[in-house]
């Protein structure tokens, strides 16, 4: 019982980010391939896709998104922002921006 609530709870969340994603691209494409770390290829399928195919891609058991950071002090360092609370959400996106820029891109098979 608890496995398929996971697994639905997976599924949802994927469609979700799915919809976000596109919603980011539909909005501002340019930010968006940023922020999410797509290249221009995979932003333009994801946009393109249909309601019922975002959704079968979201029905999956593995998360379609995952964290940036991959080093634990990076992550630390947004957590415990000394930095004046004006300043916290532009340190929050100069550190998600370089966490992605830090390791290769999944999305662009590499």
């Amino acid at each position: 019982m608890h496995s398929n609530s996971l697994l639905d709870d997976i599924q949802d969340l994927n469609l979700s980010y799915l919809l976000l994603v596109q919603r980011l691209l539909n909005e501002d494409r340019e930010s968006a391939m940023f922020r999410l770390d797509l290249n221009a290829d995979l932003a333009d399928t994801i946009a393109r896709l249909s309601i019922k195919q975002l959704t079968q891609l979201s029905r999956t058991n593995q998360l379609l998104c995952n964290l940036r950071f991959t080093d634990a002090d990076k992550l630390n360092l947004l957590i415990h922002n000394p930095r004046a609370q004006g300043l916290e959400q532009t340190h929050a996106s100069l550190l998600m921006a370089s966490a992605g820029r830090a390791r290769p891109s999944v999305h662009q098979g590499s």
